[in-house]
């Protein structure tokens, strides 16, 4: 099997879809919802909303929150995901005010500095993988049938010989010797 390495850029999801629409992007993992015309949608997973503050803010004690809670906060962000950054988490951790993201927004910034916690209230985010409808090329099917948890060993894969397994009584393809 031969490699084909990826390059992944971190891209809003409405530049992510024109890249796909473009042909500047194979493949995109975009936030739902979005104008899918012409794409084919795999939702991947939901995740979960987040508030993040200081570590020294009295939400710190909670184990999670809800949005009623937040009342009388300074709120920096508010699942505006095109606009959340390290910057953000910057001032969240100086204790000028909270954000409320995605749980993988406030992982990829996080710090030590601050808290995160469950907004129990709130829905939840879809991530998908998408790739154009008309695009016939093997790398992206394979890539999608990777995603979707075919191996090696999968029959629909021809490009890929699957992998002889081992028994107990072939173990590393020579019988044993009793």
């Amino acid at each position: 099997m031969t490699s084909t390495p990826l390059q992944l850029r971190q891209q809003p999801t409405n530049q992510a879809i024109q890249s796909l629409h473009d042909g500047s992007a194979d493949v995109a993992l975009v936030r739902m919802p979005f104008e899918c015309a012409g794409l084919s949608v795999i939702p991947l997973y939901e995740e979960l909303a987040v508030v993040v503050a200081a570590k020294d803010h009295p939400i710190a004690a909670f184990e999670s929150i809800t949005m009623s809670e937040l009342s009388g906060e300074t709120l920096l962000a508010n699942l505006d995901i095109e606009n959340i950054g390290q910057e953000t988490i910057e001032l969240v951790a100086a204790n000028l005010g909270i954000a409320i993201m995605p749980q993988s927004i406030a992982r990829l910034y996080g710090r030590r500095d601050v808290v995160v916690r469950p907004l129990t209230d709130q829905p939840t985010t879809r991530i998908a993988l998408s790739w154009r409808e008309t695009d016939a090329n093997p790398l992206i099917d394979q890539f999608v049938g990777i995603v979707r948890g075919r191996t090696a060993n999968s029959s629909r894969d021809a490009a890929v010989e699957p992998r002889q397994k081992s028994s107990p009584n072939n173990a590393r393809g020579r019988k044993r010797r009793r």
